[in-house]
């Protein structure tokens, strides 16, 4: 098994997402890149901690690749907002890639840069790369936020 960790909006959508993929054996949403430790759903919402709302996915290398990985994070959000998607707004709504190996960090700033010179976008690309660090577990009722409450998706792409 493999990790990889993503932020791009409010986790719950993002979640959703990850979780459909066949090779994702396990996800789970949480903070992380700030610099207080153990925060709180309520300590993150103040834009105060550094922090992004993230996903971190489990997954199996042999049934999925972490490109293709990265092509359902760039395809579900707008990688050139600064701390926001849709309708949520703040430094925890950046979009980032926290990699967790120089394979991984190599991969992600070729997507990126794929991605910069294929003019899909007007604007630059915000998304932030750098390494993972540690990663705090949301609360309880923020896992399969979306699942548990029987609906399909809250993403705004």
């Amino acid at each position: 098994m493999a990790k990889a960790t993503f932020a791009a909006g409010c986790f719950w959508g993002v979640e959703a997402i990850f979780r459909a993929l066949p090779g994702v054996k396990a996800t789970r949403v949480g903070y992380t890149g700030g610099q207080l430790a153990n925060p709180t759903y309520e300590d993150v919402c103040t834009d105060r901690t550094g922090h992004a709302e993230a996903v971190e996915v489990e997954y199996d290398p042999a049934a999925i690749s972490y490109e293709k990985l990265l092509d359902v994070f760039w395809e579900n959000h707008d990688p050139t907002q600064v701390n926001r998607q849709g309708p949520d707004w703040g430094s925890q709504y950046r979009t980032a890639i926290f990699f967790h190996s120089p394979e991984q960090e190599a991969a992600a700033k070729a997507s990126k840069e794929t991605l910069e010179k294929s003019g899909r976008f007007r604007k630059p690309i915000a998304t932030q790369i750098v390494p993972a660090v540690t990663f705090y577990p949301a609360e309880d009722y923020h896992q399969q936020y979306l699942e548990k409450r029987g609906l399909a998706s809250c993403h705004i792409k």
